[in-house]
């Protein structure tokens, strides 16, 4: 991992069945302490300009999408704030490499799916020919 320094994660809450203003309300409470894992750089709401096609949006931000700056090597730390807070709960992560823009779809709905996902990602990490 000593090549890849940051990982933009982008983190999708749509999964958990909430109304619009229960999505939001979930992301807002999310989000600072989202910036307090360690190994988190910087994390803020994703841009209507940067959304997936098909994704609702309110005052130019995605409803139920967060994006985080993460230093790689501290991935594991993202990985255990995420089970410990949604271990129980569908959500979807991207990961994209800073440095040559790969990407990894992750997914997880239960702490199992969160450990398969952890491993992926740190498998994705340390392998440059993975896509």
């Amino acid at each position: 991992m000593a090549a890849i320094s940051n990982v933009q994660v982008t983190i999708s809450l749509a999964e958990l069945g909430l109304d619009d203003e229960e999505l939001q309300t979930e992301v807002e409470n999310l989000l600072p302490q989202l910036r307090e894992v360690d190994g988190v750089e910087d994390a803020d709401l994703v841009a209507v300009e940067n959304a997936p096609k098909g994704t609702k949006s309110i005052s130019g931000f995605v409803w139920g999408l967060l994006k985080a700056q993460v230093n790689a090597s501290n991935i594991k730390s993202l990985f255990k704030f995420l089970s410990d807070r949604f271990g129980n709960k569908p959500i979807k992560l991207v990961i994209e490499t800073t440095t040559d823009s790969r990407k990894i779809n992750l997914e997880a709905s239960s702490l199992e799916d969160f450990e398969i996902a952890f491993q992926k990602a740190q498998d994705f990490l340390n392998n440059k020919s993975n896509s």
